[in-house]
């Protein structure tokens, strides 16, 4: 079977590839763009926004809890 777009005839295989080529193809386009670090809002540095964000804690013992942790999840992020 067939289709006639604009005046010629057109098979549903070709239809079919046509479509599956543009998805995947637009598909793997759109994944092999490089993500770009954005700098720092207003030229702070990254230890000064990392110090204006306040830990919520309900007490000493958990504030530094999630400050430990931080500090190993960085020190295991700059290992990789």
């Amino acid at each position: 079977m067939s289709y006639v777009i604009m005046g010629r005839a057109v098979k549903n295989e070709h239809l079919a590839l046509g479509i599956l080529t543009t998805v995947f193809g637009g598909a793997a386009l759109a994944m092999r763009s490089k993500k770009k670090e954005t700098p720092p809002a207003n030229g702070q540095s990254i230890q000064q926004l990392k110090e204006s964000v306040p830990i919520n804690a309900g007490s000493s013992e958990e504030e530094q809890f999630i400050k430990n942790f931080i500090a190993e999840a960085e020190k295991e992020e700059a290992k990789h």
